[in-house]
């Protein structure tokens, strides 16, 4: 792999919240129709099925879809990072994509330890990197 920045602790942070916030865009309004409740009140709904689907599903499928497409999310992309596979600097297989993604929930079972590892990681993994064996770089045209 060619010389490259590996994206940090914080910008990385930037990049989840960037995620969040537009998973809230679309998720919220979508409860509030189904549950025909306030946006305000969506907040608190998390039972049933279509609860289900909406908190857990659809955040899955669109982050799996991103990552396969853009090998970032649209968090990353604002930020101008992006997901590579850590040993050839390529593009990762949909295979490690799924790893990464179940590895987030291992990665933040013991106090968030394996996210916060991402900044004192010589190339700046979470757990979630280092089971998919994936790392995450600032973009070659943002150098």
């Amino acid at each position: 792999m060619t010389q490259v920045t590996y994206a940090g602790f914080w910008i990385r942070t930037g990049a989840a919240i960037i995620d969040s916030i537009l998973l809230l865009l679309v998720i919220l309004p979508a409860v509030a129709a189904i549950y025909d409740i306030s946006i305000v009140s969506a907040l608190f709904v998390s039972g049933g099925l279509s609860g289900a689907l909406l908190n857990y599903l659809f955040p899955a499928v669109a982050i799996m879809l991103f990552w396969i497409y853009k090998s970032a999310t649209p968090g990353k992309l604002l930020t101008h990072t992006t997901i590579v596979d850590a040993n050839t600097g390529e593009k990762p297989t949909p295979k490690q994509f799924l790893i990464r993604y179940v590895g987030y929930y291992l990665a933040m079972l013991p106090l968030f330890l394996g996210i916060i590892w991402v900044g004192v990681d010589k190339r700046k993994q979470g757990w979630h990197d280092k089971l998919a064996q994936t790392v995450v770089i600032k973009s070659p045209a943002s150098k």
